[in-house]
Protein backbone atom coordinates (compact mmCIF):
# COMPACT_ATOMS: atom_id res chain seq x y z
CA UNK A 1 0.00 0.00 0.00
CA UNK A 2 1.08 3.57 -0.78
CA UNK A 3 1.76 5.73 2.32
CA UNK A 4 -0.91 8.83 2.10
CA UNK A 5 1.27 11.03 4.76
CA UNK A 6 3.80 10.24 7.40
CA UNK A 7 2.33 9.73 10.85
CA UNK A 8 4.51 11.64 13.15
CA UNK A 9 3.57 14.90 12.81
CA UNK A 10 2.50 18.26 14.45
CA UNK A 11 -0.86 18.68 16.01
CA UNK A 12 -1.66 21.09 12.87
CA UNK A 13 -0.18 19.16 10.15
CA UNK A 14 -2.40 16.11 12.26
CA UNK A 15 -5.57 18.43 11.63
CA UNK A 16 -4.97 19.83 7.88
CA UNK A 17 -3.91 16.20 6.62
CA UNK A 18 -7.79 15.30 8.33
CA UNK A 19 -9.63 17.83 6.45
CA UNK A 20 -7.14 17.23 3.20
CA UNK A 21 -8.23 13.54 2.85
CA UNK A 22 -11.83 13.87 4.09
CA UNK A 23 -12.85 14.58 0.52
CA UNK A 24 -11.31 11.06 -0.76
CA UNK A 25 -14.21 8.94 1.45
CA UNK A 26 -16.89 7.32 -0.79
CA UNK A 27 -20.15 7.27 1.56
CA UNK A 28 -22.30 4.15 0.40
CA UNK A 29 -21.39 0.46 -0.37
CA UNK A 30 -18.63 -0.17 -2.46
CA UNK A 31 -19.24 -4.19 -2.21
CA UNK A 32 -22.27 -6.97 -2.64
CA UNK A 33 -21.98 -9.34 -0.43
CA UNK A 34 -20.17 -9.78 3.12
CA UNK A 35 -18.27 -13.02 3.67
CA UNK A 36 -15.23 -11.92 6.47
CA UNK A 37 -16.01 -9.41 8.88
CA UNK A 38 -13.05 -7.42 10.23
CA UNK A 39 -12.86 -5.87 14.22
CA UNK A 40 -9.78 -3.38 14.87
CA UNK A 41 -8.83 -2.71 18.39
CA UNK A 42 -5.54 -0.80 20.44
CA UNK A 43 -4.94 -1.65 24.17
CA UNK A 44 -1.88 0.31 26.13
CA UNK A 45 -1.19 1.36 30.06
CA UNK A 46 -1.81 4.62 31.10
CA UNK A 47 1.59 4.46 32.05
CA UNK A 48 4.47 5.23 29.65
CA UNK A 49 4.97 2.33 27.54
CA UNK A 50 3.94 -0.16 24.00
CA UNK A 51 0.99 0.40 22.68
CA UNK A 52 -0.75 -3.03 21.46
CA UNK A 53 -2.98 -3.74 17.93
CA UNK A 54 -4.72 -6.73 16.93
CA UNK A 55 -7.08 -7.36 14.09
CA UNK A 56 -9.44 -10.14 13.96
CA UNK A 57 -11.21 -11.68 11.12
CA UNK A 58 -14.64 -13.52 11.30
CA UNK A 59 -16.70 -15.31 9.17
CA UNK A 60 -20.03 -13.85 8.27
CA UNK A 61 -22.56 -14.57 9.54
CA UNK A 62 -21.70 -17.34 11.69
CA UNK A 63 -18.53 -15.18 13.80
CA UNK A 64 -16.36 -17.79 13.44
CA UNK A 65 -12.50 -16.37 14.28
CA UNK A 66 -10.82 -17.18 10.65
CA UNK A 67 -7.76 -15.03 11.70
CA UNK A 68 -6.00 -12.69 14.10
CA UNK A 69 -2.82 -10.29 13.71
CA UNK A 70 -1.47 -8.39 16.40
CA UNK A 71 0.95 -5.88 16.84
CA UNK A 72 3.08 -3.86 19.25
CA UNK A 73 4.13 -0.04 19.08
CA UNK A 74 5.72 2.92 20.90
CA UNK A 75 3.23 5.87 21.75
CA UNK A 76 4.18 8.93 19.49
CA UNK A 77 1.66 11.28 19.38
CA UNK A 78 -0.79 12.74 22.19
CA UNK A 79 -3.78 11.73 23.86
CA UNK A 80 -6.26 14.21 21.72
CA UNK A 81 -9.77 13.78 20.73
CA UNK A 82 -10.18 14.15 17.50
CA UNK A 83 -6.90 12.64 16.51
CA UNK A 84 -7.47 9.15 17.86
CA UNK A 85 -6.03 7.55 14.18
CA UNK A 86 -2.24 9.62 14.42
CA UNK A 87 -1.87 7.68 17.94
CA UNK A 88 -3.38 4.20 16.87
CA UNK A 89 -2.99 4.02 13.51
CA UNK A 90 0.49 2.68 12.76
CA UNK A 91 0.18 0.08 14.87
CA UNK A 92 -3.08 -1.08 13.61
CA UNK A 93 -2.21 -1.12 9.88
CA UNK A 94 0.91 -3.11 11.25
CA UNK A 95 -1.88 -5.15 12.09
CA UNK A 96 -3.37 -5.47 8.99
CA UNK A 97 -0.49 -6.45 6.97
CA UNK A 98 -0.06 -9.36 9.70
CA UNK A 99 -2.97 -10.96 8.13
CA UNK A 100 -3.77 -14.25 5.99
CA UNK A 101 -7.13 -13.00 4.89
CA UNK A 102 -8.47 -9.48 4.50
CA UNK A 103 -11.54 -9.01 5.63
CA UNK A 104 -14.80 -7.23 3.08
CA UNK A 105 -15.67 -4.75 6.15
CA UNK A 106 -13.62 -4.13 9.39
CA UNK A 107 -15.56 -2.60 12.36
CA UNK A 108 -13.00 0.30 14.24
CA UNK A 109 -13.13 1.08 17.81
CA UNK A 110 -13.60 4.80 17.33
CA UNK A 111 -15.59 6.98 14.71
CA UNK A 112 -16.22 7.22 11.18
CA UNK A 113 -17.23 10.49 10.03
CA UNK A 114 -18.74 11.30 13.16
CA UNK A 115 -16.25 13.70 13.81
CA UNK A 116 -15.56 17.16 14.18
CA UNK A 117 -13.99 17.29 10.31
CA UNK A 118 -15.85 13.82 9.37
CA UNK A 119 -12.47 11.98 9.52
CA UNK A 120 -12.14 9.84 12.27
CA UNK A 121 -10.36 6.90 12.77
CA UNK A 122 -12.21 4.53 11.25
CA UNK A 123 -12.71 6.74 8.16
CA UNK A 124 -8.72 7.16 7.73
CA UNK A 125 -7.52 4.14 8.14
CA UNK A 126 -10.72 2.71 5.54
CA UNK A 127 -9.25 5.46 3.23
CA UNK A 128 -5.18 4.29 4.29
CA UNK A 129 -5.94 0.68 3.71
CA UNK A 130 -8.20 0.72 0.89
CA UNK A 131 -11.06 -0.95 2.80
CA UNK A 132 -14.88 -0.85 3.60
CA UNK A 133 -14.87 0.26 7.09
CA UNK A 134 -17.25 1.41 9.69
CA UNK A 135 -16.71 3.30 13.43
CA UNK A 136 -18.17 1.98 16.47
CA UNK A 137 -17.31 3.29 19.96
CA UNK A 138 -19.14 4.14 23.61
CA UNK A 139 -17.93 7.37 23.65
CA UNK A 140 -19.39 10.55 21.34
CA UNK A 141 -17.57 13.02 19.81
CA UNK A 142 -21.09 14.96 19.33
CA UNK A 143 -22.62 15.51 22.77
CA UNK A 144 -26.18 16.96 20.92
CA UNK A 145 -27.97 13.65 20.41
CA UNK A 146 -31.32 11.87 21.44
CA UNK A 147 -31.00 8.52 23.37
CA UNK A 148 -32.77 5.97 21.01
CA UNK A 149 -35.66 3.63 22.65
CA UNK A 150 -34.99 0.78 25.16
CA UNK A 151 -35.16 -2.20 22.79
CA UNK A 152 -32.22 -3.96 21.07
CA UNK A 153 -31.88 -2.68 17.16
CA UNK A 154 -33.21 1.50 18.25
CA UNK A 155 -31.73 3.77 16.72
CA UNK A 156 -31.17 7.82 16.55
CA UNK A 157 -29.48 9.62 13.72
CA UNK A 158 -26.80 11.64 14.46
CA UNK A 159 -26.54 15.05 12.73
CA UNK A 160 -24.19 17.29 11.35
CA UNK A 161 -24.55 20.41 9.60
CA UNK A 162 -28.29 18.97 8.57
CA UNK A 163 -26.70 15.73 7.38
CA UNK A 164 -27.06 12.40 8.60
CA UNK A 165 -23.54 11.49 10.09
CA UNK A 166 -24.03 8.45 12.30
CA UNK A 167 -26.54 6.84 14.95
CA UNK A 168 -27.34 6.05 18.47
CA UNK A 169 -27.75 2.76 18.37
CA UNK A 170 -28.81 0.20 21.10
CA UNK A 171 -27.53 -3.31 20.99
CA UNK A 172 -28.83 -4.55 24.18
CA UNK A 173 -31.86 -3.95 25.64
CA UNK A 174 -32.02 -1.42 28.54
CA UNK A 175 -27.97 -0.96 28.31
CA UNK A 176 -26.33 2.20 27.12
CA UNK A 177 -26.29 2.82 23.53
CA UNK A 178 -23.20 2.86 21.46
CA UNK A 179 -22.37 5.49 18.55
CA UNK A 180 -21.76 3.97 14.76
CA UNK A 181 -20.93 6.16 11.67
CA UNK A 182 -19.36 4.99 8.41
CA UNK A 183 -15.88 5.22 7.83
CA UNK A 184 -15.50 4.41 3.95
CA UNK A 185 -16.88 2.39 1.10
CA UNK A 186 -19.86 1.47 2.92
CA UNK A 187 -23.41 3.67 4.03
CA UNK A 188 -24.44 4.70 7.20
CA UNK A 189 -27.60 2.15 7.30
CA UNK A 190 -25.33 -1.03 6.34
CA UNK A 191 -23.08 0.24 8.99
CA UNK A 192 -25.94 0.10 11.47
CA UNK A 193 -27.56 -3.25 9.81
CA UNK A 194 -23.75 -4.73 9.94
CA UNK A 195 -23.10 -3.73 13.98
CA UNK A 196 -26.43 -5.31 14.95
CA UNK A 197 -26.22 -8.72 13.01
CA UNK A 198 -22.94 -9.29 14.90
CA UNK A 199 -23.72 -8.37 18.26
CA UNK A 200 -24.49 -11.58 20.15
CA UNK A 201 -25.79 -10.98 23.64
CA UNK A 202 -23.40 -8.32 24.69
CA UNK A 203 -23.30 -4.82 23.83
CA UNK A 204 -20.10 -4.96 22.01
CA UNK A 205 -20.18 -6.79 18.62
CA UNK A 206 -18.53 -9.72 18.25
CA UNK A 207 -15.32 -8.51 15.84
CA UNK A 208 -14.61 -5.83 18.36
CA UNK A 209 -15.25 -8.11 21.43
CA UNK A 210 -12.56 -10.25 19.97
CA UNK A 211 -10.26 -8.24 19.03
CA UNK A 212 -10.20 -6.00 23.06
CA UNK A 213 -9.77 -9.79 24.00
CA UNK A 214 -6.77 -9.73 21.92
CA UNK A 215 -5.63 -6.74 22.90
CA UNK A 216 -5.75 -6.94 26.65
CA UNK A 217 -4.15 -10.30 26.25
CA UNK A 218 -1.19 -8.65 25.13
CA UNK A 219 -1.41 -5.56 27.84
CA UNK A 220 -2.14 -8.21 30.83
CA UNK A 221 1.41 -10.35 29.51
CA UNK A 222 3.48 -7.03 29.32
CA UNK A 223 1.92 -5.94 32.62
CA UNK A 224 3.44 -9.77 33.86
CA UNK A 225 6.99 -9.39 32.22
CA UNK A 226 7.33 -5.92 34.15
CA UNK A 227 6.44 -7.58 37.53
CA UNK A 228 9.12 -10.24 36.65
CA UNK A 229 11.49 -7.86 36.33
Amino acid sequence: MKPLHPWKVSIEEAIRIQEGLKGHLILENTFSEVRTIGGADVAYSKEKGPLFGAVVVLSFPDLDILDIATSEGEISFPYIPGLLSFREGPVLIKAFEKLKIKPDVTIFEGQGIAHPRGFGLASHLGLWLDLPSMGCTKTPLFRDFRNPGPSKGSFEWVWKEGREVGAVLRTKERVKPLFVSPGHRIGLQTSVQLVLQTCRGYRTPEPLRKAHHATRNLLHGEGEQRRRG
